[in-house]
């Protein structure tokens, strides 16, 4: 591979959609960085809060940076967003709460329970926050981050502009305290919070533009030659020139050879490999050709004079240094050959026994659909919603994506949106806007909390209130916080579980680490919401606004209803997702344990792709019914794919 195009660099930052081969890609580049510049310390980072660094460097991975065996110039560390948070605390906690106080009618130790409530998009705050760190305090010569899917980077890079206006928020409420030292003293003395706002400022704008500077940052976007990746790339790219964030190129991984060479005994032997085996002349390695070609020469396309790289696909799953750096030896310029293959006739794989139950009958109401990205969580989910619709002509059936990176549509092959859209007369289908509940949210909640936070009443004693807290809490309000998806969904999940309109709901979910995220968002907005009632039962008296306060008591009540719903496993089920490798089984494992630990039922398991010889380690998994999904032919329409995987899984 020609990776003397980044030698410049001192930041690269490996994404795309889930499942692609970002960990991989990220751990080798870590690799052959260390290789290239032995006199200079490389750190490789995650942020991705249910990462596989350790499964794929085969080591042990904490928040603590530790050294790779056998490169001692290479440090390996995961983000622990928590830990992070009370580091932030102990170094700026007091002049944040200084700062609220004075922009707010709190008191100090109003404040202090705050640091110990679930933050929701503490993962990418704490990320944004500490990779700026890292960068202007030199920690280390060169830095390559594993980044969380794509709808999650997005987000994190988005914080850019929630914190500027969070700044600038600040600055309002500093400015209050101002005026009215001028007005009482006739002179003013900058303080510690100046000092804090001054110097935030500056780290903000510093990691900006470090962010933004092609001369020594890159995101490096991988992704697979299937139409699912190609169409979230494309979104990616146009999402990352609008955030004004470099992209050093495209890896396109996991391409088969097209002389179909494969050794099917070792690979159907290897233990954890999710590989298909190919015969030269199969008609599995024909289709798989066909689609790769087409999509390639796109990849090419969208790619516009950037560097774009082939990946060919291993043998075995590439976990390990050897494994990692002989990986990095076959990457090359990727190219078209220019004979074309012709997808041969369609087969449909055999049905395998045991399948799903009947959800309707058992009484399920809702369905979750989870596991690391890129497994299959989308077509699985599209499946069973259109199976449970197709056997209940008079039920209505409605799946819904709350990944903030969808793909839901790209499944059924129709342009989906946050409005349901009908795909049969008892099936329907949405894409989760975060934007567009958020404005509801608004309306129906925000603006009027951020105005009594402010301490403004209805009557608005003093231009000085006017002038300085609601405008700043406004501010505030009007973005779009750090981790609002999972929230808005779970509202949005709400309202349909309360209205009974649908007679099962299945969801399409964000990879496992942010699925945790929206299953532990009931029990964070009920933290947060009783915080905000002991707040007004305190100060009462001056803020008045007990209809606000009763329709926030109404929410917790609904929040906390729709949480039993989700640990009911007579009306809840979930259903996690795999391919047989290695990093994706023991993440499916965690998630399994965690999902007990919460109370939530979990019966079946979806292992996708499934080739016959494929053998899961003994005892994995053995409380679930495994359902195997066999490889779906790709030279068919997408909607014919989902109907396929239906008729397969039931």
């Amino acid at each position: 591979m020609e990776l003397q195009l980044y030698d410049s660099l001192h930041l690269t930052m490996f994404s795309g959609k889930g499942g692609v081969g970002k960990t991989t890609l990220a751990c080798g580049f870590a690799r052959q960085w260390a290789q290239r510049f032995p006199d200079e310390s490389i750190l490789l980072l995650s942020t991705d809060p249910a990462h596989s660094l350790g499964d794929v460097l085969q080591m042990t991975v904490t928040d603590d940076p530790q050294p790779a065996v056998d490169l001692p110039n290479l440090k390996v560390r995961s983000l622990d967003a928590e830990t992070l948070l009370q580091a932030f605390k102990s170094d700026y906690g007091n002049v944040l709460e200084l700062l609220v106080e004075r922009g707010s009618f709190v008191e100090n130790e109003d404040l202090t329970p705050v640091w110990d409530l679930s933050w929701p998009g503490l993962d990418e705050l704490m990320g944004i926050l500490e990779i700026q760190r890292l960068l202007r305090e030199h920690e280390a010569d060169r830095v390559v981050v594993d980044m969380a899917p794509s709808g999650h980077t997005l987000n994190l890079f988005g914080l850019m502009d929630f914190l500027d206006e969070f700044l600038s928020a600040l600055e309002l409420f500093q400015e209050k305290h101002r005026v009215i030292s001028q007005s009482f003293t006739g002179r003013y003395t900058a303080d510690q919070a100046d000092a804090f706002l001054q110097d935030m400022k500056a780290d903000l704008v510093g990691g900006r533009q470090l962010l933004q500077n092609q001369d020594a940052t890159a995101c490096l976007v991988v992704a697979i030659a299937e139409p699912m990746s190609l169409l979230e790339t494309q979104r990616f790219l146009t999402a990352l020139e609008t955030l004004k964030i470099p992209v050093g190129g495209v890896f396109v991984n996991r391409l088969v050879e097209a002389e179909g060479r494969r050794q099917e005994a070792e690979v159907g032997e290897a233990e954890g490999s999710n590989q298909e085996s190919f015969h030269p002349s199969s008609p599995a390695l024909l289709d798989r050709l066909a689609e790769q070609q087409q999509l390639l020469s796109k990849f090419i396309a969208l790619a516009d004079q950037k560097p774009i790289f082939a990946v060919p696909q291993q043998a075995q799953e590439p976990a390990g240094t050897i494994a990692l750096d002989h990986l990095f030896t076959q990457i090359q310029p990727a190219t078209v050959e220019s004979v074309v293959i012709t997808a041969p006739q369609i087969q449909v794989p055999e049905k395998i026994l045991p399948g799903f139950g009947d959800f309707i009958a058992a009484g399920r109401q809702l369905i979750l659909v989870g596991g690391k990205g890129g497994v299959g969580k989308t077509t699985v989910a599209a499946a069973i919603a259109w199976g449970m619709a197709e056997r209940y002509s008079d039920r209505k059936i409605r799946v819904i994506s709350i990944d903030p990176a969808h793909s839901l549509g790209d499944a059924f092959g129709q342009a989906l949106g946050h409005e349901a859209i009908a795909l049969t007369s008892n099936l329907s289908a949405q894409e989760v806007d975060a934007e567009q509940v958020l404005d509801q949210f608004r309306q129906d909640y925000l603006w009027e909390l951020a105005e009594m936070m402010s301490g403004e009443t209805s009557d608005g004693e003093t231009t000085l209130k006017l002038a300085y807290g609601p405008e700043a809490w406004r501010k505030i309000v009007a973005q779009a916080l750090p981790g609002i998806d999972e929230m808005l969904s779970l509202v949005t999940v709400m309202e349909l579980l309360e209205s009974k309109a649908q007679d099962l709901i299945v969801l399409d979910t964000a990879p496992t680490g942010h699925l945790l995220r929206f299953l532990e968002m009931p029990s964070a907005m009920g933290d947060w919401l009783a915080w905000i009632f002991k707040l007004w039962i305190k100060y009462q008296d001056v803020l008045g606004r007990t209809d606000l306060i009763g329709r926030l008591r109404t929410l917790r009540q609904r929040v906390m209803q729709a949480q039993k719903k989700l640990k009911d496993p007579k009306y809840t089920e979930f259903i996690g997702v795999i391919q047989a490798q290695a990093a994706i089984t023991a993440e499916a494992q965690r998630l399994a344990i965690t999902l007990n630990d919460m109370g939530m039922a979990q019966h079946y398991i979806v292992q996708n792709r499934f080739e016959a010889g494929q053998k899961l380690a003994e005892g994995l998994f053995s409380e679930q019914t495994i359902v195997h999904l066999p490889g779906l032919p790709r030279s068919i329409s997408p909607s014919n794919r989902i109907q396929m995987a239906a008729k397969l899984l039931f």
